[in-house]
């Protein structure tokens, strides 16, 4: 099993002509991905990477039955990209773009939680069911499908992740990049309850940083449900200097709870087989799964 996309996924790219959106769909078709078209507005009815290209999602949606779209557009214009795809009934939508006003971010966060959708990003590496569907902008060759489920609000750290843990001997589930921003669609816990549910996940490595409290709420929620599967935590940001924000646009310590000394607290309080370094997230899924 796997979550959000598998090889069953009808994948369209936003911004399928552009740069970035050719470059990514060339490596997730190669990878096997069902690419079944893209959108770019004013270019319907030609063919681009061999796929048909639609004007709009729901001209993809009716002709080619998409489900999952993948959205490689401008910050000015991917928040309209994004309300687009959930109003044409897309109901995976995976948003790489970087740099959205978190103005914008507000609107389309209230717009699709009266949708049947789930969006994943902004500013996120994507979604990667191994030997499945590659759905962002992850290195695939380095990959192998297995039983351990990846949560991140890195990019980087999801691929040394995943690098750890196949070089161990196991395997990825599903690895969700779920974006660094202030306002994501798919928070820590939503990832890890998803992984949670899936009967192939025997393990989860969830991966978060200073700043807000989307890693101590996905721990308490383990804790409140019975600590199921085991989950190993890593914060990055242990050296971080307070008030300054750190890579992400969400990654800034507010207040007490907000460091990484603190949020590390919280996982271990609640059950979290917590790593002081990311090179030791491998040794430790192997010691938990034997």
């Amino acid at each position: 099993m796997s979550v959000l996309v598998n090889k069953d996924s009808k994948i369209i790219v936003q911004g399928f002509t552009g740069s970035e959106g050719t470059f990514h769909a060339t490596q997730m078709i190669e990878y096997g991905t069902n690419v079944v078209g893209g959108v770019t507005p004013g270019k319907g009815g030609q063919l681009h990477l061999d796929k048909p290209v639609f004007n709009t999602v729901q001209d993809a949606v009716d002709k080619v039955d998409a489900d999952t779209s993948i959205i490689f557009v401008p910050p000015a214009f991917a928040a309209d990209a994004i309300m687009e795809a959930a109003a044409a009934g897309i109901k995976v939508i995976i948003c790489i773009t970087e740099g959205i006003p978190v103005a914008d971010m507000v609107k389309v966060k209230a717009y699709i939680d009266t949708k049947d959708c789930r969006l994943v990003g902004p500013n996120c590496p994507g979604v990667i069911t191994p030997e499945e569907a590659k759905v962002g902008i992850m290195p695939g060759f380095i990959f192998r499908k297995g039983n351990v489920g990846i949560v991140s609000k890195s990019g980087t750290l999801t691929y040394e992740a995943a690098d750890q843990v196949v070089k161990k001997g196991y395997g990825i589930t599903t690895a969700i990049g779920i974006g660094g921003d202030p306002i994501i669609g798919t928070t820590t816990k939503d990832a890890v309850e998803l992984l949670m549910n899936d009967d192939d996940t025997e393990c989860i490595v969830m991966i978060g940083e200073i700043g807000g409290q989307l890693e101590a709420e996905a721990a308490q929620w383990v804790k409140a449900t019975g600590n199921k599967k085991p989950v190993i935590g890593f914060i990055a940001g242990q050296t971080a200097p307070k008030g300054r924000t750190m890579g992400h646009a969400g990654a800034i310590v507010g207040g007490k709870d907000d460091t990484a000394q603190a949020k590390m607290e919280i996982l271990r309080a609640n059950g979290i087989h917590v790593v002081e370094s990311p090179a030791k997230i491998g040794d430790k899924v192997a010691e938990i799964l034997g």
